[in-house]
């Protein structure tokens, strides 16, 4: 008999491990067939680990009882789940961007749990329009005469140059022919709404002859994009907002602004340039400006869309809207958000993302003194210290500068880094952190102070061990 052979023998049946003691209290807390299915697939795994001649394979009944559990934990634990983001960027896209407001995370909740008026008008007992719940908190708080929101920013470009310039050329500088992420770029874009792309200038130069001399007959309209994730400097020029206006208005084109972060409040305030403000932007008379609900706006995924009524009601009637429609969880979070801005001050103590933002190094040191506190209280398997780091806003939004900040900065005695940073990333609320000249930093700025005691406990663990 071969050695696979014989130990392929001393697998347990599954009827076997079902009576385990370590495996019986699972059921209590999944389905009979979810830990079927783990037995399963972990009996599967031992079986094709054998077969490949590996070496390290343990049969003791115990060690797959662990490795059972393991395997029914993966099974039943959410996918999409809350993490610690210890980073320092504001806005990480891949931790779900702005973080939302308790405002608005009680209004989900509300419409979640009950129907909800959606698209019921409860004045008049009839049918409704889902838009209506956020059209004249946007205008009022942006000054434009009309609003138009929908799923993303991608999806408000397509829609407007769909419904605007659809078989027209559509003039844009290619120092703004931007990818935006996931290789999704608007040429592409605008190969998909039917407009016709039309480059003019350089690079890093684009003048106003440039859009002056390529206006045609077929010209549909002059669009600028915000170059939001990154920044050209040196030998550059760029046509200003107010110009191509001016440009556009003279000619009888409509002017579209794909700003794409979209603040509502100004950024200079708090120390953060080179961004513009929606609120600045409709000033110049620009047509139609588009711009993300979960970036600097810190509210949910949404592109919202204002502008001159002639061209929302037309966007209102083109088929993509139905397509590209915000959902009643969406509208629920965008409309608190909205109701925060109607009043700066509110909106600044209230929505997480502008908080992060206006936290400076002196307000957020005490911050970083209290976990601190906690991880230097008698440590054991690591060293800590207190210091200054930089992070950013992150989002593609304000690319180029870093925010000083204040971080708790660890190094573990008995495990690397890179295991550490597994480890912490594995645990049952996940904390993700970032490795940085040999220690690792957890940044106060985008960390809540309600998870302090949880992140303390796990490291003493891991560091521990």
């Amino acid at each position: 008999m071969s050695v696979n052979s014989s130990l392929l023998r001393k697998i347990p049946k599954i009827d076997d491990l079902l009576k385990e003691p370590a495996l019986e209290g699972a059921c209590a807390q999944c389905s009979h067939s979810v830990l079927l299915e783990a037995i399963r697939e972990t009996i599967d795994g031992l079986r094709q680990s054998i077969l490949s001649g590996a070496e390290d394979v343990s049969l003791d009944t115990d060690s797959i009882c662990e490795a059972v559990l393991h395997c029914l934990k993966e099974k039943t634990t959410m996918s999409l789940r809350p993490v610690i983001n210890a980073t320092g960027i504001i806005l990480h896209t891949n931790l779900g961007r702005a973080r939302l407001s308790d405002n608005a995370v009680k209004a989900i909740t509300s419409v979640a749990q009950d129907y909800n008026t959606l698209e019921y008008n409860l004045k008049k007992g009839a049918r409704g329009s889902r838009y209506d719940h956020v059209e004249k908190l946007v205008t009022k708080i942006t000054g434009a005469e009309d609003c138009l929101v929908v799923n993303n920013n991608a999806a408000a470009v397509m829609l407007i140059l769909s419904t605007m310039a659809k078989g027209k050329e559509v003039i844009v500088s290619r120092g703004e022919l931007v990818e935006i992420g996931g290789a999704f770029r608007i040429p592409d874009i605008m190969s998909q709404s039917g407009g016709i792309l039309t480059e003019v200038g350089t690079t890093n130069k684009t003048h106003y002859a440039d859009y002056k001399n390529a206006i045609t007959p077929e010209t549909g309209a002059l669009l600028k994009v915000h170059t939001s994730n990154f920044k050209i400097y040196g030998f550059f020029e760029e046509v200003s907002l107010d110009d191509m206006v001016q440009l556009g208005h003279e000619h009888h084109l409509p002017v579209i602004y794909d700003l794409g972060g979209g603040a509502l409040v100004r950024l200079e305030d708090y120390g953060i340039s080179d961004e513009p403000n929606v609120i600045d932007c409709m000033k110049s008379g620009v047509d139609i400006l588009s711009f993300s609900g979960d970036k600097l706006l810190g509210g949910p995924q949404a592109g919202i869309i204002i502008g001159k009524h002639e061209y929302i009601e037309a966007m209102k009637k083109n088929p993509l809207t139905r397509a590209f429609r915000i959902d009643k969880l969406t509208l629920a979070a965008l409309e608190a958000t909205l109701r925060d801005y109607l009043d700066p001050e509110t909106a600044v103590q209230s929505i997480p993302t502008l908080q992060m933002m206006a936290a400076t190094v002196e307000t957020l040191t005490p911050k970083g003194e209290k976990l601190f506190a906690l991880l230097n209280d008698d440590p054991q398997g690591y060293t800590v210290e207190l210091t200054q780091d930089v992070g950013q806003i992150g989002g593609g939004s304000v690319p180029t500068q870093m925010i000083p900040s204040v971080v708790v900065a660890l190094k573990p005695e008995h495990t690397s880094l890179d295991t550490l940073e597994r480890e912490l990333r594995e645990a049952s609320l996940p904390i993700i952190a970032r490795i940085s000249k040999e220690r690792m930093l957890f940044d106060v700025r985008t960390i809540d102070e309600r998870h302090f005691s949880y992140i303390n406990e796990t490291l003493r663990k891991l560091c521990m061990k």
